[in-house]
């Protein structure tokens, strides 16, 4: 119970966070950071499938509520959150059969780099996918999921670097 109630106020920070200011950045007009996606990237290796997508579904929805974004975010998040548990299982150790939170401590700074960049890249290739629907600006794409992805990155390391010494 508790860790729901911490769960779904990191949503509700993390979703008026990218709704009220991250939105509305566009550095270079290619860079948008997508923070809320760290909610996902965080379930513990334990979790049901189906309680992440549907956790991925209604993040996902409500970002696109607030965005004006008709599913995009909901269907790439939900994306995201179907692959979450094979990432997690392939970026960890094959020896690790204990339940624990993806963090740069459980896993190892390598490790959980290589897990947040497969999942940011993911997610932002399926958004930005969905948003332009079509291969005729293919370098502005590539463009935009490089520098989004990378701005995304750098984010939530920041927060993991925060969290790591509170």
């Amino acid at each position: 119970m508790k860790d729901s109630l911490y769960r779904i106020g990191w949503c509700i920070g993390l979703v008026l966070l990218q709704v009220l200011i991250l939105n509305h950045i566009h550095i270079g007009g290619y860079a948008t950071p997508f923070l809320y996606i760290y909610v996902i990237l965080k379930f513990q290796s334990d979790i049901s499938r189906n309680y992440i997508l549907l956790w991925g579904f209604l993040l996902g929805l409500t970002v696109d509520m607030f965005s004006n974004t008709a599913g995009m975010n909901a269907g790439a998040t939900v994306f995201l959150a179907f692959l979450q548990p094979v990432l997690l299982r392939f970026f960890t150790v094959r020896d690790n059969v204990d339940v624990f939170k993806p963090s740069a401590k459980a896993m190892g700074s390598a490790p959980f780099i290589r897990y947040i960049v497969t999942g940011v890249f993911i997610h932002h290739v399926v958004l930005v996918g969905i948003e332009y629907f079509s291969f005729l600006s293919i370098k502005e794409m590539f463009l935009r999921v490089f520098f989004s992805t990378l701005l995304t990155i750098i984010c939530i390391w920041g927060i993991e670097s925060i969290r790591k010494q509170v």
